[in-house]
């Protein structure tokens, strides 16, 4: 029962109004920390409290308030000079700006927050006075429920032969019978928020499979829009509107018997206006779907001073490319990986200040984050000014930790050796600690970067420093294909996946350790057979491969022969969805295509390493199921 009756909308509002002005106040007081005699951020920062402090009294949230209104007078003696900035104090200071957004948790659950920590109000009342207080210890954070790192062969939906009319009907938007989702792992952004943000968890919530994420509060599905793109999604409904209209009185004219030359010209002008119209009002849409990724970028500065104070590092985050935007489902689900990349730069990838003296380089180090769109991708890049990594040192501990073989570690270069990271176990770190050392969250990282359909990878110099690129497609919502075949049956593969098509001549097939494989431009190459992926019977030879990428691991997918590129508008199957299958699209024919999911297929045919061991070639004469009931591993 909310404790709020009949005041729920004013309360949304208020929260997302407060929280936005939190997230600044915490970037400002970390610049403060830097700038401390800066008196239009000690303004700032004031009137951000004072706000709070005033929707919180509308709502009657008492609690909120004396914390709000204890701050505000801190920061009233800092700006009129009775105080001056200090370490200590920007500790009590960030202390009450987490126990303000613990409250925010409770308002979101409807329930008026609790009393602030005694020992925080007694700290900012002795800094007030001008006495040295200890920083308040952090309420425990609460128990994150238990879940698996996400294993490469982790099943992601239901497995067995698609239901073909569940599929229609997921797809017409009638309503299946779901079983219940799996619950997730907590967040590591909850828990550096909840404490006062000194250490963050070991690793970063894994998405459940269906990229959603079970936690108290609902995923936030509200959208900030500016008015100008409403009134051109407007302006072009409009337009719309009369398109029809004309096509309708061309229809009457057509069906009375008017087909002379004018008449069809008038037609073919008018379905050509509806066509570019139609697709100017999808790109308007589309845009609505977009926001700043300065939104997502701004909890980020505290989290890395947070955490460089708790190793008694100096560092500080640079943040660029804020104005860059990208698709509003895809901020939430990134939040996790970067704050990820952002705690391994500072712990393990920037030196301490004697080793970075020692090096020539000065004490304050910088990391980086940044983003910029190419093309059609978003890249978002973070770097350090560290030590660098070994791909020597890499590839040892691989091994030693059982992870590669001796012959495995010899034969990788040093892109490949970066990779290692990125497998389940693995760390350098000397000993397990609250921050890193169990060798779990960089295998996270780029699983949850995959689900958003793209791409990390690691560029590395030793003594200069270590940068982590993300690639990401504009949006989720279409998603550039190649559509290929088996007999008739057209499937859809992700086409930033797809490195080139090329004909497979069976004299060029050769097997290696059992393996049909194939030398590309010197590189042997792994086939497989996508009929072995989805459990089809191999009629013949192949004719076509299609040569992909997935991080480190390159192999030939052996088709019939493929039918071109396609812009798929997906509609997902969260209620139904085998494995292996990551969505539907509908093609301009009407007919229904499976989105594959190359990951899953590739992870329910094994080890990744060892991925290809189907042979090409299937016995003469096996047949294949018929094409409108495939089999989906």
């Amino acid at each position: 029962m909310s404790d709020f009756g009949g005041m729920e909308d004013l309360l949304q509002d208020f929260l997302t109004e407060a929280e936005d002005l939190l997230s600044d106040v915490d970037n400002k007081l970390v610049d403060l920390e830097r700038s401390p005699d800066d008196r239009g951020l000690l303004n700032d920062i004031f009137r951000g409290f004072h706000t709070i402090k005033g929707g919180a009294g509308f709502l009657n949230a008492a609690e909120l308030v004396t914390l709000c209104h204890l701050t505000e007078s801190l920061f009233d003696k800092l700006r009129n000079g009775e105080l001056v900035v200090t370490a200590e104090i920007m500790d009590v200071i960030l202390s009450a700006t987490a126990g303000v957004r613990g409250m925010f948790e409770q308002l979101h659950q409807g329930t008026q927050p609790n009393a602030a920590d005694p020992a925080l109000i007694d700290a900012l009342k002795a800094v007030q006075s001008g006495e040295k207080a200890p920083v308040p210890a952090p309420a425990p954070a609460p128990a994150a429920p238990s879940a698996p790192v996400p294993a490469v062969a982790a099943a992601a939906g239901q497995g067995g032969e698609p239901n073909w009319e569940q599929l229609h009907a997921a797809v017409a938007g009638v309503p299946v019978p779901v079983a219940a989702a799996p619950a997730a792992a907590a967040t590591a952004e909850a828990i550096v928020q909840n404490a006062m943000g000194r250490r963050a968890a070991d690793r970063p919530g894994a998405s459940a499979p269906t990229g959603r994420r079970d936690a108290e509060r609902q995923r936030d599905t509200s959208i900030r829009v500016d008015t100008a793109r409403l009134d051109q999604v407007l302006n072009l409904s409009g337009e719309i509107g009369l398109t029809k209209n004309r096509l309708n009185a061309l229809r009457s004219d057509i069906l009375n018997g008017r087909n002379d030359t004018e008449t069809l010209h008038a037609l073919d002008l008018a379905v050509s206006q509806l066509d570019l119209l139609v697709s100017d009002l999808q790109n308007a849409v589309m845009k609505t779907r977009m926001q700043p990724i300065g939104r997502l970028f701004q909890k980020y500065p505290r989290i890395a001073r947070d955490l460089a104070r708790s190793l008694g590092k100096d560092v500080e985050l640079v943040l660029a490319g804020e104005e860059t935007e990208i698709d509003k489902t895809m901020i939430e689900d990134l939040s996790d990986p970067i704050i990820h990349l952002i705690r391994n730069a500072v712990d393990h990838g920037v030196e301490d200040a004697d080793e970075r003296r020692a090096a020539g380089k000065p004490d304050k180090s910088e990391v980086r984050l940044e983003a910029r769109q190419e093309g059609d991708h978003i890249v978002i890049l973070v770097s350090d000014d560290g030590h660098g990594m070994n791909p020597e040192k890499l590839r040892a501990k691989a091994v030693q930790k059982g992870l590669i073989s001796d012959e495995e570690a010899n034969t990788m270069d040093e892109r490949q050796s970066f990779n290692l990271i990125f497998l389940p176990g693995f760390s350098l770190a000397a000993k397990v600690s609250d921050v890193s050392g169990r060798g779990v969250g960089m295998d996270v990282v780029r699983t949850n970067i995959q689900k958003l359909n793209g791409s990390i990878d690691i560029r590395s110099m030793q003594g200069k420093g270590t940068t982590f690129i993300i690639n990401l497609p504009l949006t989720l919502a279409i998603l550039p294909v190649l559509l290929v075949k088996l007999g008739e049956q057209p499937f859809a593969v992700p086409l930033s996946m797809v490195r080139e098509i090329l004909p497979i001549d069976p004299m060029e097939v050769k097997e290696v350790g059992g393996r049909a494989t194939m030398v590309v431009r010197g590189e042997v190459l792994p086939i497989l057979p996508l009929s072995s992926l989805l459990g089809w019977e191999q009629e013949c030879t192949p004719g076509y491969g299609v040569l992909m990428q997935m991080a480190e691991l390159s192999f030939i997918l052996a088709i019939d022969s493929f039918a071109g590129r396609e812009d798929a508008v997906i509609k997902s199957l969260d209620d139904f969805r085998p494995k292996g299958v990551a969505g539907v699209t509908t093609l301009s024919n009407g007919q229904i295509v499976l989105i594959l999911d190359m990951k899953e297929l590739l992870s329910a045919a094994g080890d990744q390493r060892g991925v290809a061991r189907a042979m090409l070639v299937k016995p003469a004469g096996a047949k294949r199921p018929r094409a409108e009931a495939p089999v989906v591993a």
